[in-house]
């Protein structure tokens, strides 16, 4: 991700003035407009606190490590920047967040469906369900009568969400909504890793003057 972010910054005319991994650091922090972080879910708060005590704003696609997030953000105001999380900056997948809402407000005064949810992403991803899934059914839960997702359980009152990994894949995501007489399935699937690093540069360029803490809708006014 770090390299395709990289490229697509270069190609839409920014400079990339310090670059960070677990065995190196290149450039200067201290000269950043605003900060990337897409890293491993134990190095990601670090990584993060590192630019907001620069009072640099922060875009963070680092899932799994969310217990932090309360910490995260009040550093991010008393140092009086900007912090944007996403657990997914494709643009496809936050009209699909927003598509996935709507439906599942639809489907609320229909209770003979039952919901449920599939994501498939590459052997290396760390965590799972993965941080885009959770967020469909954290979507479902607000729109809906249901009160918990889990991983396999079908329990009346959850979302369940199953998990696969699988060679290379870059990201699928499915919800189901299944009757005893038919079922309606909404699905995004990456095609590659473009579009999640398009969506954090974009997401970049809009919080470098920004002061507060925000969502990916905000960048896409949704």
């Amino acid at each position: 991700m770090g390299k395709a972010i990289e490229q697509i910054a270069l190609e839409r005319g920014h400079q990339i003035v310090c670059k960070m991994d677990k065995d190196q650091s290149e450039g200067q922090l201290e000269g950043a407009d605003a900060a990337i972080n897409f890293s491993v879910p134990d190095a990601a708060v670090d990584n993060i606190n590192k630019a907001l005590h620069h009072s640099i704003p922060v875009v963070c696609g680092t899932t799994g490590w969310l217990d932090a997030y309360g910490e995260v953000t009040q550093t991010a105001v008393e140092k009086d920047t900007a912090f944007l999380y996403a657990s997914n900056f494709s643009i496809g997948v936050n009209l699909f967040f927003k598509l996935n809402k709507i439906l599942a407000q639809m489907m609320r005064q229909n209770q003979d469906y039952k919901v449920a949810m599939e994501e498939t992403h590459h052997i290396h991803k760390l965590d799972a369900p993965s941080g885009t899934a959770i967020t469909l059914a954290e979507g479902i839960i607000e729109n809906s009568d249901l009160s918990q997702w889990k991983l396999e359980d079908n329990g009346p009152d959850t979302v369940s969400i199953q998990s696969f990994r699988e060679g290379e894949v870059p990201g699928t995501h499915s919800v189901k909504y299944v009757s005893p007489i038919d079922e309606i399935t909404i699905e995004h699937k990456a095609h590659n890793r473009k579009g999640f690093a398009l969506g954090a540069v974009i997401a970049a360029e809009w919080i470098a003057d920004k002061k507060g803490i925000f969502k990916m809708e905000d960048v896409l006014n949704l």
